[in-house]
């Protein structure tokens, strides 16, 4: 039939679905080159969302990571997500630009960029600030289910996207809301809007549909698809690069994967999960109210968490049926960040305080004046907006223009002319102290292969209760193992 070729997600989106972006830069290199050898066309590895948890919570920089692994993965592109608008923060030109530059000269070669709101024009500059730094752009559509995300509305997104100069595009289901069903009206008309232009296919697993809607598209003429590697696959993330390889296979395709290279690097991950105590993804079950409330996964657990902290845990059904409705009167927003976070935080808001826009945040006034784009606020119910923007906070920000810092401003703001280009935008999106107390907390955590003999060795002696005392001597090297007893370890002895 055709070839298909995979795109792994498993360091970027499958980490963040599932391990809350905890993957460290120890667990990836030891099995980076033999990820190179499956013949992936592309592997995801960070996002500008990545920058801020590597160095306050994990004490990493994140461009050694990139260099390191680029080192080991000479074959297969590494890939940026990222958008000028796509994040909480809107990116200065300026920033966004040098992060485009650092990328590319640390080793990235792809980026895959998003608008919230699919407003191509908006990314055309990002399309261009991206090409000029010497990486390849992918335009990313963002599926969406509500009365205006229809198969008319994607097909004059796709036109748009089809238009920059991009490598190609991808139909992006960040939420997992696409269905079989929808798969086969919407991939034929990304299809013939794409002006020949290759079409790539990124859907989660929320819904436990995630595997079917690839297969479907496959068969409906995608070539690329996004998958991820087992144990960071399932649940919130993407199938299974095994599942889907298997099943196009038997469907007469060719895939352009070799399985047998990614056999030792789920051994190596599944064997970290154990030791770390990390989630290994299983088939989510089907649940219709997803598709009412759209609230992504990692948000969902925010939720809980918040109101638990209010001991409010019983509003949280009440919280998602006001979530729906903030999300009709916000004229029907993609949940996706940061959209999703404005509607969830209103509908919060409006549940705990017993009244309805008593109390908004900047971000919702931002929004309903247009900072976030004109198209977004006019599709507002109006007499929601009024309200939103009849208070005097409103008044201040309306005034408001985002910044537009130079690079030579940016860098007396962030640690004067002498800081590398890299740790001022590191600097940026962490802090200054944070990126300090990076430095000082050393090199990343090694993490050895779980087929290593020394620590396939140690695995298994651990296991064994006879012995209270294990002694390993080779050479220079020796090991001392000792079994404490509860109250000893208790009194931290």
């Amino acid at each position: 039939m055709k070839e298909i070729y995979f795109v792994d997600t498993t360091l970027r989106d499958g980490q963040l679905s599932l391990w809350a972006t905890g993957m460290r830069t120890g667990m990836i290199v030891p099995i980076a080159s033999r990820m190179d050898r499956a013949g992936f066309s592309a592997a995801e590895l960070i996002s500008t969302a990545f920058f801020k948890k590597a160095v306050r919570e994990l004490r990493e920089d994140l461009w050694e990571r990139v260099r390191l692994v680029s080192q080991r993965m000479t074959r297969t592109p590494l890939r940026m997500i990222c958008g000028m608008r796509s994040g909480f923060q809107l990116l200065p030109t300026s920033v966004f630009t040098l992060l485009m530059e650092r990328c590319a000269a640390n080793g990235i070669r792809q980026t895959r960029l998003s608008d919230p709101a699919n407003t191509m024009s908006s990314l055309n500059e990002a399309v261009r600030i991206a090409r000029n730094a010497g990486l390849e752009p992918i335009a990313n559509i963002i599926f969406s289910i509500s009365p205006k995300h229809t198969d008319e509305y994607y097909a004059q997104r796709a036109r748009e996207a089809a238009s920059l100069d991009v490598a190609h595009l991808c139909l992006k289901d960040p939420g997992g809301l696409l269905t079989p069903e929808r798969t086969r009206t919407l991939v034929p008309v990304l299809l013939e809007k794409s002006n020949g232009k290759l079409a790539e296919i990124h859907t989660h697993c929320t819904t436990g549909l995630g595997q079917f809607c690839l297969l479907e598209a496959i068969q409906l003429g995608i070539q690329i698809v996004d998958t991820a590697i087992p144990p960071l696959a399932y649940g919130s993330s993407h199938a299974s690069v095994f599942n889907v390889v298997k099943n196009a296979r038997a469907l007469g395709h060719t895939p352009m994967i070799e399985e047998e290279a990614i056999r030792p690097v789920a051994e190596h991950f599944t064997s970290i999960a154990k030791r770390e105590g990390l989630p290994i993804g299983t088939p989510a079950e089907y649940d219709s109210a997803y598709y009412l409330h759209q609230v992504p996964g990692g948000m969902m657990s925010n939720l809980r968490h918040q109101l638990a902290q209010l001991g409010m845990e019983a509003k949280l059904g009440e919280v998602l049926e006001e979530t729906v409705r903030v999300r009709a009167e916000f004229g029907y927003p993609i949940m996706v960040t940061p959209y999703s976070q404005f509607v969830g935080a209103q509908a919060t808001t409006n549940v705990i305080l017993g009244e309805r826009y008593k109390e908004v945040t900047d971000e919702v006034i931002q929004y309903a004046l247009g900072l976030r784009g004109e198209e977004e606020a006019s599709a507002m119910d109006p007499d929601v907006r009024a309200r939103i923007l009849d208070r005097p906070r409103a008044r201040e920000l309306a005034q408001w223009k985002p910044p537009e810092p130079s690079v030579e401003e940016l860098r007396r703001k962030w640690g004067g002319p002498g800081i590398s280009d890299d740790d001022l935008l590191l600097r940026y999106f962490a802090g200054v102290d944070e990126v300090a107390a990076m430095r000082a907390a050393g090199s990343p955590r090694e993490y050895r292969s779980a087929s290593h003999p020394l620590v396939t060795l140690i695995q298994q002696l651990t296991k064994r209760n006879q012995w209270r005392y294990i002694h390993i001597q080779k050479g220079d090297f020796s090991l001392h193992l000792e079994k404490r007893e509860k109250e000893e370890v208790s009194d931290g002895n």
